[in-house]
């Protein structure tokens, strides 16, 4: 075969038109993401049980679900997690697992739970879907919460709906109500509790169809309407009558606020309130494709928008992949041009394009196969592709070398060809099976890191296999066809025959002592070359040379991960914050004038509250601060240097129990090292704890050592005082009322426009926020009298976990 592709130039350059024509239709359909896909077979089971703590969560909700899935087969490890108000059960299945039928036993185990808690919402359980975020757009306006909220909502539906982004999601807010504040007093004078205002309120705000009346001209739909959608409109509701007769609305016993549940839960970019556009990719989208369109939305959207609306994108992840592509495509330009520079030095014009053309050709034809085989473009895969440029040079090289030294021998042109590609045809090969039984085994690693790491000997040997085609079956007609030209052309330059004159020199002469020496001399050469091999595996296992699974990215985004104290006030985590990019804002200034010659180092920062990966837990208490930095092919400065400026510079803060500062991470893997410890007794496992932090924090280079068993809130425990019952109490009365009354009644839920709404009836915070208050509560008995809460309750106080995690049914 390799005698009929150089003797018929027809078949050679119809195969390399056919590889370059199929490798450039295909890049418009290739794939581009962060990482390849790692989709980790695992079904997650989530409990909504509002109010509740980690303890009850765990033994009214997590306990449960894990009797009921117990019996299931090809369930590999459970896992659930406690947390206040919620529990989330993660099943991790076995290779054999059918998804789609383990969705279906799972759904149905649970489902025939029947002991849950009544106030539970209903359980949802779901595939866990891997979906790579792309990038983020900050909206920034003056103007209300609500109003901010309403109109990213609206920028979401004309990003998803005009644009093709189908994975948007709005961050920054929590859930959208109405909240219904009670006066203490008033309710009190009136006799009713908090669940009364809120039944009445539910009881009054209908809107309901009521059947139909047929006359003998037509047909009319009766609908009984009395919703109210508005603040305004819910004031109007009559919720009793006054001594004198008096009609008593809402509004003389409330005040009603449009506003969100949580006020943690928000975002500022630059220093101003902002909602956040999150942007990610499901396994079919083009990472690089849908940051296109987000940028084509942003400049046009912008263009458009009321005056005081900023729209900005931050914290892009597919940067990383950007650099990292451009990066790969110059170094297979600059490896086409060193090659060609240096073979024209020894060998005509003609035959040095056509030993560098051999890169682009493979490349292509490895292109084509990786997308009809479902690869991506990925940090992988591109891993692999900077590894083939080497290989495939040194391939044709050798190649080319072999054919002119034929020539040298005074043998014809198609002859030498010929017998120089056959030369060394069983060493190529042999070169090549060596690297695909080196890397090949990557290809059968389990897990999701096998998932990911097998991208670099998937391309790496398709792009090898394209090139041995190349170079065995193209290469040698165009360098038979270089050759018969070389002999109508000029002689040699003199340079050149100065340069051929002097390697020659070197190669029989320098070369050949040297040989000469490392022969008489083997014994010592043997010596030192194994001593090289010890010295280097020395660095390894000494530590001296770091070792990690994947490579350092210098991406563009700084994260500070934030977590105080659980319990500790908004106030408190803003303040730390403030200090956070104060310190950012600082560096900035100075590294701009060192070291970034006038560009801003800095280009964004977001604060995020009730935001933190690390925390594994919600609340007032944990935030991170985020920077967009200048490109890393535009800055000087690398961006672990800056994070560990940015370390510095903050020192110890008094405030926080852990405050890590990093990259985000991107693609599997979490923490850098994680320990886990079993045991029933939750106080054993802190203590262990405690024991492995204080080691581990004894090395240098360690830090942000931390657990996930952090004590929670402090708690009021109420119980009820002896021979209460006699009374008529029980403990699901005071349960309810206090519920109802501290942590609120949903009322109902009205839809105004694309936004469900929630009525949240509750005390007043300023007036129920102290535990003199709580002693005072009046509860309301089945006659209507009300009695001090203080006087058939006792009220104790405890701290328990925020967080309770469960790893195959045992504490952990």
């Amino acid at each position: 075969m390799i005698r009929f592709f150089a003797k018929h130039p027809t078949a050679a350059n119809l195969l390399m038109l056919t590889l370059l024509i199929l490798g450039i239709s295909s890049l418009s359909t290739i794939k581009r993401e962060t990482f390849p896909e790692f989709d980790p077979p695992y079904i997650l089971a989530g409990v909504v049980y509002p109010g509740a703590s980690p303890q009850e969560v765990e033994e009214s909700i997590c306990v449960r679900m894990e009797d009921a899935v117990d019996g299931l087969a090809n369930i590999e490890e459970t896992q659930c997690e406690a947390i206040e108000g919620s529990a989330r059960l993660i099943l991790k299945l076995n290779e054999e697992a059918d998804i789609g039928r383990m969705l279906v036993d799972v759904q149905t185990q649970i489902n025939s739970i029947n002991d849950f808690p009544q106030e539970i919402e209903s359980p949802v359980v779901q595939e866990l879907d891997w979906n790579e975020p792309v990038v983020d757009v900050a909206i920034t306006a003056d103007t209300t919460w609500p109003e901010l909220k309403a109109y990213a909502e609206q920028l979401k539906r004309t990003l998803k709906l005009d644009y093709d982004v189908s994975l948007v999601e709005v961050a920054g807010f929590s859930d959208h109500q109405y909240r219904v504040e009670l006066d203490t007093q008033a309710i009190r004078q009136l006799g009713l509790s908090v669940g009364d205002i809120a039944e009445q309120i539910g009881r009054q705000n209908v809107k309901l169809p009521s059947g139909n009346v047929e006359t003998p001209d037509k047909n009319f739909l009766i609908r009984f309407d009395e919703r109210r959608v508005t603040p305004e409109e819910l004031e109007t509701i009559v919720v009793g009558s006054g001594p004198n007769g008096s009609i008593i609305r809402l509004r003389d016993i409330a005040t009603i606020t449009d506003r969100f549940e949580l006020d943690e839960q928000k975002v500022l970019f630059d220093g101003h309130p902002s909602a956040l556009l999150k942007v990610s990719k499901n396994k079919e989208d083009d990472a690089l494709r849908i940051k296109e369109r987000v940028a084509q939305f942003v400049e046009e959207q912008q263009a458009i928008a009321p005056d005081g609306v900023m729209l900005q994108m931050t914290n892009d992840l597919s940067s990383v992949l950007w650099d990292r592509l451009t990066m790969m495509v110059k170094n297979g330009w600059q490896g086409i041009i060193l090659v060609f520079a240096t073979m024209w030095l020894f060998f005509s014009f003609r035959y040095s394009f056509w030993v560098a053309a051999g890169l682009p050709v493979a490349f292509l034809g490895g292109l084509f196969l990786m997308a009809q085989l479902g690869l991506s473009i990925n940090i992988m895969s591109l891993v692999g592709l900077l590894m083939a440029i080497g290989i495939m040079m040194d391939d044709a090289i050798v190649i080319a070398e072999s054919i002119a030294a034929h020539l040298d021998r005074g043998e014809e042109i198609d002859d030498a060809v010929i017998k120089g590609v056959k030369k060394v045809l069983p060493g190529v090969i042999s070169s090549f099976l060596t690297t695909v039984c080196i890397f090949g085994s990557l290809l059968f690693l389990q897990g999701e890191m096998g998932a990911v790491l097998k991208a670099v000997p998937q391309v790496l040997i398709l792009v090898l296999s394209l090139s041995l085609v190349e170079a065995f079956l193209i290469l040698p007609n165009h360098l038979s066809h270089s050759l018969h030209k070389q002999k109508q052309e000029r002689k040699t330059p003199k340079f050149k025959q100065k340069l051929l004159a002097s390697f020659e020199n070197f190669r029989n002469t320098t070369l050949v002592n040297a040989v000469d020496k490392v022969v008489e001399y083997r014994y010592a050469f043997m010596g030192g070359v194994v001593a090289l091999l010890l010295i280097s595996a020395a660095t390894l296992v000494g530590g001296l040379l770091k070792f990690q699974p994947f490579p350092e990215l210098d991406g563009d985004i700084a994260e500070a991960r934030i977590i105080l104290p659980p319990g500790s006030s908004l106030s408190q985590t803003e303040a730390v914050v403030d200090k956070i990019v104060a310190s950012a804002q600082k560096l900035d200034k100075e590294w701009t004038e060192k070291v970034e010659d006038g560009n801003p180092l800095v280009l964004h920062i977001t604060s995020q509250f009730n935001a933190n990966a690390d925390a594994n837990e919600s609340g007032p208490h944990i935030a991170t601060v985020r920077l967009d930095l200048l490109g890393a092919e535009s800055r000087n400065t690398l961006i672990d240097e800056f994070i560990d400026a940015w370390r510095e510079d903050i020192g110890e803060l008094a405030d926080p129990i852990s405050l890590v500062f990093k990259q985000p991470t991107m693609g599997p893997g979490g923490r850098a090292i994680e320990i886990r410890a079993k045991h029933d007794d939750l106080d054993a496992l802190k203590a262990a704890s405690i024991d492995i932090q204080q080691y581990l924090n004894e090395f240098d280079g360690v830090h942000g050592v931390l657990d996930d068993m952090r004590m929670g809130k402090e708690e009021v425990l109420v119980k009820l005082r002896p021979g209460a019952e006699a009374y008529g109490i029980n403990g699901q009365l005071i349960a309810n009322q206090l519920r109802a009354a501290f942590f609120g009644q949903t009322a109902d839920e009205i839809q105004v426009g694309v936004e469900n709404i929630s009525i949240e009836v509750r005390l007043d915070k300023a007036q129920a926020g102290d535990l003199q208050q709580l002693a005072n509560f009046p509860i309301i008995l089945s006659d209507g009298s009300q009695i001090p809460l203080a006087t058939i309750a006792t009220l104790d106080f405890q701290r328990n976990y925020v967080r309770i995690q469960r790893i195959d049914g045992l504490r952990t």
